[in-house]
């Protein structure tokens, strides 16, 4: 992991000032089923990124029948720079990507294709074993592979298969989140901040190969830090994954979606994904340690 850390550090590009002519980054979010809101979350997820003109998100949406494993559903990924993946079978095991689709995200991220992980998109498919590969950590059971936790000291712990508990998470609430790798998503972050209503998956397991952790958050239940997002090299492609961005049935543009760090990071993450540098500044109003930020509920609205 470490080796793996170096190399997307020497990789990667410093931030810099976008070209007025460079052309916007391609985005493209796949839904359709979830035991979370999903279509408002691809809205609101839409919204925060076109405000800032640096993409072009579309959406594709498999059918939502039980028969969406055998339908012809497949876009061509090929023509976009980045996949949001806003998909989860977590209470609905009978729907999944049909297998045509399946094959061709796992060749589009070989080929060096970037996927962002939306929240509960990690609880998703435990049976697709690439998929496994390429999300690094998910939500799983302990039979189902390995964790990352740190210490008090902030070193790297593995928790291996078979020991301790599968993936869960405590109640929503608002979370003092730490950097722990430097890179260009968050380059100029604080160490800490606060992140609002943040669910912290415990235990989050999987192959954990190549995986890149870039920030932590402390339970006092375990006495352990767990990562809140990480990156993962799945042969020449690169993912994002995120406990980060809930948005439950029932809720309208929440807490944990207005919240600028939330927001900051799915900027910049998508942005890094699709270009390999950042341009968008970090906001004024990013919260530090000591209290949350939060856009006003009409702030796209209003287009403050």
């Amino acid at each position: 992991m470490c080796a793996l850390r170096n190399l997307l550090l020497a990789i990667t590009l410093t931030c810099s000032t976008a070209s007025a002519n460079e052309a916007p980054i391609s985005v493209l979010i796949v839904d359709g089923f979830s035991n979370h809101d999903w279509a408002q979350t691809t809205s609101v997820v839409t919204t925060i990124l076109e405000r800032t003109g640096r993409f072009t998100v579309s959406q594709s949406t498999l059918p939502a029948d039980q028969a969406v494993a055998d339908s012809d559903w497949l876009p061509d990924l090929s023509t976009y720079d980045v996949v949001i993946q806003n998909t989860n079978n977590i209470q609905a095991k009978a729907l999944r990507w049909p297998r045509a689709a399946q094959v061709a995200l796992e060749t589009y991220v070989a080929d060096g294709g970037s996927l962002y992980i939306l929240h509960s998109a990690n609880n998703a498919f435990p049976k697709w074993e690439a998929y496994n590969q390429m999300i690094g950590l998910g939500w799983r059971s302990p039979a189902q592979g390995s964790a990352i936790a740190y210490d008090a000291t902030k070193t790297e712990q593995i928790i291996p298969c078979g020991e301790g508990r599968g993936t869960y998470h405590g109640p929503r609430n608002d979370t003092l989140v730490e950097k722990i790798t430097e890179h260009p998503i968050n380059s100029d972050f604080p160490d800490q901040w606060l992140s609002a209503d943040m669910e912290l998956y415990k235990y989050a397991r999987g192959p954990a190969e190549n995986v890149t952790v870039l920030s932590i958050a402390y339970d006092p239940e375990s006495e352990l830090h767990w990562p809140v997002d990480w990156l993962i090299q799945y042969q020449e492609g690169i993912v994002y994954n995120s406990s980060m961005g809930h948005l439950w049935k029932g809720d309208t543009y929440p807490i944990g979606h207005r919240c600028v760090a939330f927001e900051t990071s799915l900027i910049r993450a998508v942005e890094w994904l699709g270009s390999g540098k950042i341009t968008y500044p970090l906001p004024a109003e990013f919260p530090d340690a000591t209290s949350i930020s939060l856009r006003p509920t009409d702030y796209y609205s209003t287009g403050n």
